[in-house]
């Protein structure tokens, strides 16, 4: 129970601590996707812009000068010309002479629209071209510069009635010229954006907190200097670069997936499902060829048999000689639990050894002629030999046991090791088991490029997804402690 409450007591704590820090990154979250919103509105502004005008007319308004954006004057004098007609026919009829100048002035403006394409710098040519086409097919198929002139004449709004005729172009032809716009150029030639003077806040803020959070991180054991934290937080700076902004869209996935706010786990798990398998093999390929490379070329240069015949102290981490304590425990396995369970098989070694040789001695020939002292030989064969290897396991053990058996026991070893190491340094014999050891290091190698042609990446993938799926089920059920 006092651990219990000791965690408890803990985990409050740790939750006090961090709360600010969550809190903190929903906000900064937050605020970089409405940056993101409105940058992925403003590059799409443009393009879209006909569908604003058309859902949107009071957005546009607004947003329009921040873009440098002004109503055509050409086309927009030629809408307001034929507001002025039909003004002028509602009050006078066709006949009127102001009402024939109209006509003769749109029948000119028509001209200078069909030479002039005053839609390029604007809505661009697709709509140019369905003026034109709208107009030429409800006129006849002709060209469109003899339909807008056919169109705006007396003859032609008498046989096919005024009001008809102004209905068709209201619907099928002004909404085509109204979005048409011109732009206006800043000193350098390109068109006016004036976006920064919203996103500078955006900047701004997200350049303190990248200078501050980086800071803060460059504080912590885990980075070494500011530059590594700020090398660590690279996808934040994508939101202060005034360029590339649509790129911002990585600093905010990474912050709102930190935040919590959107889990992309699933998503990359899946999305990389399929080039992971290959790439998998690929690299799993790459890294042992790479090893294998390694070793021999440490066989070829010498450079194995320098570290072994020749070790130099190396870098410890606990003052311990690992390959020392390792040799101590597998020699107090063997001692205890090995040999007893193999004594009978030593006996047996033994007896076979001895009896070979007192075999082949003249006393047991001549023993054998005695007929009373026949079986003699085998019962001493059979005593020597148990004595012996129950011998030879006490030795080894009383050895092991006793400090000064033991200290013999390790000169033992050590002048092995040394006339071992002597021995190898012939230069016969160690170029003989290097070439030896290179030989089987290539051999490993293609046989193992022959059977990895058979993966088992896919099941891996697959074991991997379902563990973590696992881990998530248990994360999930585990009690939330308010």
């Amino acid at each position: 129970m006092q651990r219990l409450s000791l965690n408890l007591h803990s985990n409050s704590q740790t939750s006090e601590i961090l709360h600010p820090v969550s809190r903190w990154a929903k906000f900064s979250a937050l605020v970089a996707l409405i940056n993101l919103v409105l940058v992925l509105f403003n590059t799409s502004y443009i393009p879209l812009r006909n569908f604003y005008v058309r859902q949107f007319p009071q957005l546009v308004a607004v947003y329009d000068p921040l873009k440098g954006i002004k109503p055509h004057p050409v086309t927009q004098k030629y809408l307001r010309t034929v507001d002025e007609l039909g003004a002028q026919v509602s009050q006078t009829g066709l006949e009127n002479s102001q009402t024939q100048q109209l006509l003769q002035t749109l029948r000119r403006e028509s001209e200078i629209l069909m030479d002039e394409n005053p839609f390029s710098g604007g809505l661009g040519s697709e709509t140019f071209a369905q003026v034109q086409q709208r107009i030429s097919a409800h006129v006849g198929n002709i060209s469109a510069k003899q339909a807008f002139e056919q169109f705006w004449s007396v003859e032609r709004l008498k046989q096919a009635g005024l009001q008809s005729e102004l209905v068709f172009f209201n619907s099928q032809i002004r909404p085509l010229i109204l979005p048409n716009y011109s732009r206006s150029l800043n000193q350098y030639g390109y068109p006016i954006d004036n976006f920064w003077m919203i996103d500078s806040f955006f900047i701004g803020f997200f350049g303190l907190e990248f200078l501050i959070g980086t800071y803060w991180l460059s504080r912590r054991l885990s980075v070494k200097t500011w530059l590594d934290a700020m090398i660590r937080r690279w996808y934040d700076v994508f939101l202060v670069l005034p360029f590339l902004r649509p790129l911002r869209v990585i600093s905010v996935g990474v912050r709102l997936h930190q935040a919590g706010l959107l889990k992309f786990d699933r998503f990359l798990v899946q999305a990389s499902h399929e080039p992971a398998a290959p790439l998998a093999d690929q690299m799993t390929d790459l890294v042992i060829i790479r090893i294998i490379n390694k070793l021999q070329n440490a066989i070829r240069n010498g450079d194995a048999a320098r570290f072994l015949l020749e070790p130099k102290p190396l870098v410890t981490v606990n003052n311990v000689d690992e390959v020392e304590a390792i040799t101590d425990r597998l020699m107090q396995v063997t001692i205890s639990k090995v040999l007893p369970k193999v004594q009978p098989n030593l006996e047996a070694l033994m007896h076979h050894s001895i009896e070979s040789a007192f075999k082949q001695s003249n006393l047991y020939q001549g023993l054998q002629k005695i007929p009373a002292l026949g079986v003699l030989p085998r019962e001493v064969i059979e005593q020597t030999a148990n004595y012996l290897a129950g011998a030879a396991v006490d030795v080894v053990a009383s050895s092991y046991s006793d400090t000064q058996a033991k200290q013999i026991l390790d000169q033992l070893t050590r002048d092995f090791s040394a006339e071992l190491r002597r021995q190898l340094r012939d230069t016969k014999t160690l170029s003989e088991i290097e070439n030896l050891l290179s030989d089987w290091l290539e051999e490993l190698k293609l046989n193992y490029l022959v059977h990895s042609g058979v993966s088992d990446t896919e099941d891996s993938l697959a074991e991997a997804e379902v563990l973590r799926q696992v881990d998530e089920n248990q994360t999930d059920s585990l009690p939330t402690i308010s």
